[in-house]
């Protein structure tokens, strides 16, 4: 999922944010390098391994490692024999160098996550929420929740902030803070962070979140679809292929990754996955047509029917599988973590049944890792992806 160029800031940088010029310290190679490191874990990488997996002269490596040590961002791991002359030293990520937060903002909840470098969860944070009580109601409820995540992670006290400390009228992230990625229900526009008319509440349509947020934050912001979001994530945590991520709790949508990248589309419309036509006479939907595909399940969840509400998933994922020729499907959002077998067990069926007709070996069908914080977590990797070289802001 590599980017085409060099990893930048993630989205327009916010006023303020002291600590937040590390990523535009990052060159293209220091991403490769980055990116080799933060995959080796504990156990380091030597200097030779990352020339030879990077391409780089090994003089090049040796000038990147320097300044990431010097950055902070990297370490030594110990030493590690060889086959021939000294032992290499290997050096390894250091996580707790940096850090971004994740926010998914749902149509009734907002939760919000603190990872490190590795993506891995150091705070978190859930709050009530109703995406129709207006934008300032909206934007403090944001706020709020990432200023209550407890930063430890960041060598702070419990009750510390990855916003820093409280200061009217002026923000004072924490210097390893690169950004806030935040992720919610479509459409939007992903390149300029504009919603448009998210479906049930469309007062949303043209309003610039990722320009107000960042001037609140005081911090880069990323936005993206909740469905994008979480299929970034389980790419960059080892999902390999092309994959589908469909993703059932207050509405249904997907998030496509295609070749190791998301495919966003020419407007980053892609993914309007729940609101597929299968039933032209069905039930009314919140986007205006009849018989989508989140208007039947939902109101199979309503009835209690979930084998129903999963045969028409399956529906809907044999389309998809059909038009991109995928190699899984992945489940996840709420409704699918309370009944995980009954979802892939009915969507598998179909996907089976389809198969059949077609004289082609069945897709498979598999819950997406990360359960209920996969859209959070994939947020925050909107912002620490570019740092990668990876797909992402």
């Amino acid at each position: 999922m590599r980017g085409a160029g060099g990893p930048g800031t993630p989205g327009p940088a916010g006023p303020g944010g002291g600590g937040v010029n590390l990523l535009a310290l990052r060159s293209h190679n220091a991403a490769l390098v980055l990116d080799l490191l933060r995959a080796a874990g504990d156990e380091g990488i030597s200097r030779l391994e990352l020339a030879e997996r990077t391409g780089l002269t090994p003089q090049a490596v040796s000038k990147i490692t320097a300044r990431l040590r010097e950055d902070g961002l990297a370490a030594e791991a110990g030493r590690r024999a060889s086959t021939g002359g000294k032992p290499r030293t290997v050096l390894r990520l250091v996580p707790e160098a940096g850090h971004a937060v994740g926010v998914h903002l749902d149509r009734d909840e907002v939760r919000a996550v603190l990872v490190d470098l590795r993506g891995t969860v150091v705070g978190e944070r859930r709050a009530a929420l109703d995406l129709g009580a207006g934008a300032e109601a909206v934007l403090g409820a944001v706020r709020e929740t990432v200023t209550g995540v407890p930063a430890a992670g960041m060598g702070g006290e419990g009750n510390a902030s990855p916003l820093g400390p409280a200061r009217p009228g002026q923000a004072r992230p924490d210097p390893t803070l690169l950004g806030v990625g935040v992720a919610l229900p479509g459409p939007l526009d992903h390149s300029r962070g504009v919603l448009h008319r998210v479906t049930g509440f469309p007062e949303w349509d043209g309003f610039p979140l990722r320009e107000v947020l960042a001037e609140r934050l005081g911090v880069p912001v990323v936005v993206d679809k909740d469905t994008n979001a979480a299929a970034l994530g389980l790419a960059a945590g080892g999902q390999g292929g092309s994959f589908a991520y469909l993703h059932l709790g207050t509405g249904l949508g997907a998030g496509l990754v295609i070749g190791g990248s998301v495919h966003r589309g020419a407007r980053t419309g892609a993914g309007e996955f729940g609101h597929q036509v299968i039933q032209l006479d069905g039930p009314n939907c919140t986007c205006g047509n009849r018989g989508c595909v989140e208007a039947l399940c939902l109101h199979a969840v309503e009835r209690g029917d979930l084998r129903e509400a999963a045969r028409v998933l399956g529906a809907g994922a044999a389309n998809l599988v059909g038009l991109l020729d995928i190699d899984v499907v992945l489940l996840g959002g709420r409704t699918v973590a309370a009944a995980p077998e009954t979802f892939t067990d009915g969507v598998g069926a179909v996907l089976e049944a389809w198969a059949r007709r077609t004289g082609q070996d069945a897709v498979p069908v598999r819950v997406a890792a990360g359960g209920g914080g996969a859209v959070a977590v994939g947020a925050a990797e909107l912002v620490l992806g570019p740092v990668f070289g990876r797909g992402g802001g």
